[in-house]
């Protein structure tokens, strides 16, 4: 990890601002229009066989730290199914590429995941094509930080589609996997420090996300006594497409500056909170639980 490190911090900007340099993309963004390019761990992170033979779904699975993670577990040994939007297919192609490097499948499942029976269908298409389900990982989601200050101002449109997305979406994959799971099964919410620590402008996307932390307790609760572990991992600022997609580009020169470690974090940071997670040898004991990976902000 310390090369991944040593490559994140030199990606910070020279200034006292941190950050990085403004830009601005459509959403749903595509990390290869980023500058500078993000690390999902594509150079750097080496795999140990945690994962071998499992199989898993990830939402959200194209870019930014769920390109990270299919990275991650193909290298450790999984066969790895990435669900993403039809815009995003060509940073979906390249990603299936790199799970395919590491010597296992990679299956693409295109679909927006407001629609429930999308829902279903997403899974059943990854159940197929894998032969079946070990890990889900629930990582897609989506936020609006741009000319929208207060909730007053927010609007039905953009509400809507966080909701959908974050919760919604996360409930209806999950309840649809679930079937699926069998004893030694893994789910993987992906929350957020903003659960803990709410932006004012960024006030439907936080509940989303602590929303999703009692979800994710809650169904550890239900599931554990059939040998399925459920847990979440809630990032700090992390330099996504979503990032520059959503928000305000004077936003973009001072992202993650803030943080005590003073810099946002990269997806291949991200990624091994995943990897121990889902290994059923380093984390069999652990579920109801949140990891964070903030760069030092609280998350209890």
């Amino acid at each position: 990890m310390a090369d991944i490190a040593e490559r994140a911090q030199s990606m910070v900007r020279d200034d006292d601002k941190g950050g990085f340099p403004a830009q601005t993309q459509q959403p749903p963004g595509s990390f290869q229009q980023m500058d500078p390019m993000p690390d999902h761990g594509e150079e750097s992170y080496r795999g140990h066989d945690r994962l071998l033979g499992m199989r898993a779904l990830i939402t959200g699975g194209d870019s930014g730290i769920g390109r990270a993670v299919a990275i991650a577990f193909a290298r450790e040994g999984a066969d790895v199914a990435i669900n993403y939007l039809e815009p995003e297919s060509s940073d979906a192609d390249d990603t299936v590429e790199w799970i395919e490097a590491a010597g296992r499948t990679g299956v693409k499942v295109p679909g927006d995941l407001r629609d429930r029976e999308m829902c279903q269908r997403v899974v059943a298409e990854a159940v197929g094509q894998l032969g079946g389900l070990d890990i889900l990982v629930n990582n897609a989601g989506f936020h609006w930080d741009k000319s929208e200050p207060g909730i007053v101002d927010m609007s039905e449109e953009n509400v809507e589609r966080v909701f959908r997305t974050n919760l919604h979406g996360t409930f209806y994959v999950t309840q649809a996997a679930v079937a699926h799971l069998r004893p030694g099964g893994v789910i993987i919410n992906t929350t957020s420090v903003q659960a803990y620590d709410p932006s004012p402008s960024l006030l439907d996307y936080a509940a989303t996300k602590a929303a999703l932390n009692n979800f994710t307790v809650n169904l550890a609760k239900e599931l554990g006594p059939k040998g399925i572990r459920v847990n979440a991992v809630a990032p700090g600022p992390i330099w996504t497409p979503l990032q520059p997609a959503t928000r305000p580009e004077a936003k973009i020169e001072t992202f993650g500056a803030d943080t005590p470690l003073g810099r946002a974090g990269q997806p291949a940071e991200v990624a091994p909170a995943y990897v121990f997670l889902a290994s059923p040898e380093d984390a069999s004991y652990v579920s109801g639980t949140v990891i964070g990976v903030t760069g030092g902000e609280p998350v209890f």
